[in-house]
């Protein structure tokens, strides 16, 4: 029964507040997100492409399986958040794509968040109108 154990391997990604699980086996290239093809959870082509980058740096498109759970943030995010994870996960099923991963800036958390609103103020950096009168 062990044998017969498909190889997993797993990857965490985050953008802003978006979390990408993200569980990558050898398979057939389908990608599924949140229990959804990822033509139907990421509709435009751009945020495809933007989840398909780690694949097309290492030139390993259709040779695994991706399975992922994101939640929090927006859909940027979340692609952003997915690709990491998924060039996080690549690394762990084969350590010669790391410096393909690292030289196209996919290994890179992408730290900018959003800024806390301050108290007495209307916004992050915005001030209420100053008038001397």
């Amino acid at each position: 029964m062990a044998d017969s154990k498909i190889q997993e391997f797993l990857g965490t990604g985050r953008r802003k507040t978006a979390v990408a699980r993200v569980r990558l086996a050898s398979g057939s290239g389908k990608i599924t997100v949140n229990g959804r093809a990822l033509e139907n959870y990421f509709l435009t082509e751009t945020l495809r492409s933007v989840v398909a980058e780690p694949f097309s740096a290492t030139e390993t498109a259709g040779k695994f399986d991706v399975r992922v759970n994101v939640q929090g943030g927006g859909p940027a995010g979340q692609a952003g958040a997915v690709r990491h994870g998924i060039s996080r996960a690549l690394i762990k099923a084969d350590a010669n794509y790391r410096p393909n991963l690292k030289s196209e800036g996919l290994l890179t958390r992408d730290p900018r968040m959003k800024e806390r609103k301050k108290y007495g103020q209307p916004g992050a950096r915005a001030r209420f109108q100053f008038s001397k009168r």
